[in-house]
């Protein structure tokens, strides 16, 4: 998305509010559309685009969704469906919206998406889909889906995408018979499908956890709880709590220390590299320490390779990030894509088929970068300036709207607050 942004190298200080989580939202709306009766979400700030794909999708079921001062109020079966599921670029609406259209029997729905998103992994679950009564006309969006799910065994990956085990989470229940989720790969990114178990319990639906995968009972309904609120999106504080870790202070406010996010973590990872880490009662402050490098296993945590890329071109030594092959099948390939970044701004950098090793420490220059129409690239950039001491420009960054559109004022107000 054409915006041109010149990102200024001042370093953050202050205090910020952490956007609400995206993950959250998304599964929060899903189960609030499958309800018994109305529910009220409570998020501060813009919509993101993929949430606005979600809610779309949902009036394709006919569901409304009605925006207010700080809510999302959400009416089950409130209108008429139209079967028309604009995905937009979101992974998350389409895994799983797929699976609840084919558990309701929407007939004829028809699923779209643009960027990348036709050329995201889907195979699978619509494999798994079509053994269980559904027919589909083909295995990329723009897609038609007809029939109705059924019950019974599901075997998928769990190193491909974990969206397409919390699609099923959602739809299982139901159907008339339930059935079972069996994980024929190691599951990545686990804390995606703890959040979606802990949503369901939210909403009174039951998973049974098994050695290999969970046993849904069918016949269940979702209850609303009347309210709910979305929490801090930890994923999109990540390039905040890097940029307080090479100055700061900066403190981000809102967030969960229990969530089940699993880009908590970059508190633990900001300490390992580090930095000075105060967490006290929902916020999080971070300012420079002494900074070394390690190595990271990204893969519970794919989300934040941008950004800790960016992060570890300031880092004295050798940083390694490692187990990041499915980085390479989001909006861009991450890994080339900050490969090339950091090469542009001067940094050694070795790609390797799963991650980068990353030799920082040294001089950046700063200058334009190619961001890929990828939000998280933004960010990467908007970090890299301030670990470059130079302005980095960057033409698309209107992309930061698919996860936070207030990112780039949100950025510029801590950097003005120095002094």
């Amino acid at each position: 998305m054409t915006q041109e942004v010149v990102f200024s190298p001042s370093g953050l200080q202050g205090v910020l509010p952490a956007m609400p989580s995206k993950s959250a939202a998304h599964r929060l709306l899903l189960a609030a559309g499958l309800s018994d009766a109305p529910t009220t979400l409570r998020l501060r700030g813009e919509l993101s685009e993929d949430i606005r794909a979600t809610m779309r999708c949902l009036a394709a079921l006919g569901v409304r969704v009605t925006p207010g001062d700080g809510t999302l109020r959400v009416e089950p079966d409130a209108c008429g469906p139209t079967g028309d599921f604009d995905c937009g670029e979101s992974g998350s609406t389409l895994r799983f919206l797929l699976p609840v259209a084919a558990a309701r029997g929407v007939s004829g729905a028809r699923f779209t998406g643009r960027g990348r998103l036709p050329a995201r992994p889907l195979g699978e679950l619509c494999g798994a889909l079509a053994a269980h009564g559904c027919r589909l006309s083909s295995t990329a969006v723009p897609l038609t889906l007809d029939g109705r799910l059924l019950g019974g065994e599901f075997v998928l990956p769990g190193n491909v995408s974990s969206q397409y085990i919390t699609g099923l989470l959602f739809a299982l229940p139901l159907t008339a018979a339930g059935g079972r989720i069996v994980l024929s790969t190691a599951l990545e990114s686990s804390a995606y499908v703890e959040m979606t178990l802990r949503t369901l319990r939210r909403f009174g639906v039951a998973a049974e956890a098994l050695p290999d995968g969970w046993r849904l009972a069918g016949g269940q309904s979702y209850g609303s709880p009347g309210e709910a609120s979305v929490e801090g999106d930890w994923s999109n504080a990540a390039g905040f709590l890097c940029a307080g870790a090479l100055g700061g202070p900066l403190t981000l406010t809102g967030l969960d220390h229990g969530s089940a996010q699993g880009d908590r973590r970059i508190v633990g990872l900001l300490r390992g590299f580090g930095a000075r880490v105060e967490e006290r009662d929902g916020q999080v402050t971070v300012s420079r320490g002494e900074l070394r490098p390690q190595t990271v296993d990204m893969s519970e945590i794919p989300d934040l390779l941008p950004v800790l890329s960016a992060f570890a071109a300031a880092v004295p030594g050798r940083t390694v990030l490692c187990h990041a092959e499915r980085v390479r099948l989001k909006e861009c390939d991450r890994v080339a894509a900050m490969a090339a970044m950091l090469r542009t701004a001067g940094c050694p950098v070795e790609e390797r088929p799963d991650g980068l090793a990353i030799d920082g420490g040294g001089p950046l220059r700063g200058g334009p970068v190619e961001v890929c129409n990828d939000h998280r690239l933004v960010m990467a950039a908007a970090l890299l300036a301030v670990v470059a001491g130079q302005a980095v420009s960057v033409s698309e960054a209107g992309a930061v709207a698919k996860s936070y559109p207030e990112f780039v004022s949100d950025w510029q107000r801590c950097q003005s607050r120095r002094g």
